[in-house]
């Protein structure tokens, strides 16, 4: 059984729920596995994740892997969790109105994303995610700007619960549009301009949605995308604006979103 193989009486299997044990093999740690899974998964996408390819990008069996990491679900995990470290964690001391800081955070989430596409892939599979140094990190940030606002801990975390799930949903059409057109080797406009022939056939039959999308031919795709994605975050949060109790600090919040919103346009 390999040294980081999880108790029989674990009640969940996770990288998180049991200690790390066994000796660390020498010039091989669990970060430089991490940040060569990461690697593999940017190149060549969650497909060719597996232990053995990990183990041949570090020079090293799978074997060697198993002392570090019990298998591919906690790599999972672990590079969910690094995914995290990536993001800003806010601080309601910064001052920022409380709208305008969870903005950033899904903005933050959404760059993070598409840098990262896999993840919006084996973000569900992450077992305990939240129990992770870094997404702890982030999610403490995030409370901590709704409580500053007026949320009570309960509704701030629900609040939050919807948020982090809503935005890797309206990234994944995204990702996946960005997948395919690199896998293409053509740019976004002219993969775009190229599907329109395609699009109006597929659409034929479909009038309204043929017309969304003849209004928005020759638009760049990124600004698209912005736009739809803008849309969500706002409904998002003017939701969540109104469940803040009478008097809270947000109450003023959906006027300051509409002149943020008008900027990011």
């Amino acid at each position: 059984m390999p040294a980081d193989t999880p108790a029989d009486d674990q009640p969940i299997r996770s990288v998180w729920a049991r200690p790390r044990r066994g000796r660390a093999q020498p010039g091989l740690s669990r970060d430089q596995i991490v940040s060569a899974a990461v690697e593999l998964l940017d190149a060549e996408g969650v497909e060719a994740l597996s232990m053995r390819r990990l183990g041949a990008a570090l020079g090293a069996g799978a074997t060697s892997l198993y002392r570090h990491v019990a298998g591919k679900d906690e790599l999972i995990e672990l590079v969910v969790d690094r995914f995290y470290g990536e993001l800003a964690v806010p601080d309601p001391a910064d001052g920022a109105p409380w709208r305008d800081a969870v903005a950033a955070c899904a903005r933050d989430l959404r760059a993070a994303a598409l840098r990262h596409p896999w993840v919006v892939a084996v973000h569900g599979q992450a077992g305990l995610s939240q129990l992770g140094p870094n997404l702890a990190r982030f999610s403490e940030g995030v409370l901590a700007v709704l409580e500053a606002a007026g949320f009570d801990l309960v509704e701030a975390d629900r609040a939050m619960s919807v948020l982090l799930p809503a935005v890797i949903g309206m990234v994944s059409s995204e990702a996946a549009w960005l997948s395919a057109v690199r896998r293409g080797g053509a740019d976004e406009r002219d993969a775009a301009e190229r599907l329109w022939a395609v699009t109006q056939e597929a659409m034929r039959d479909h009038p309204r949605l043929l017309a969304v999308y003849a209004a928005q031919r020759g638009t760049e795709p990124r600004a698209v995308m912005d736009a739809y994605f803008d849309y969500g975050l706002d409904r998002l949060l003017d939701g969540l604006a109104a469940r803040l109790p009478a008097g809270g600090a947000g109450g003023a919040a959906p006027a300051r979103a509409e002149g943020a919103a008008g900027g990011a346009d």
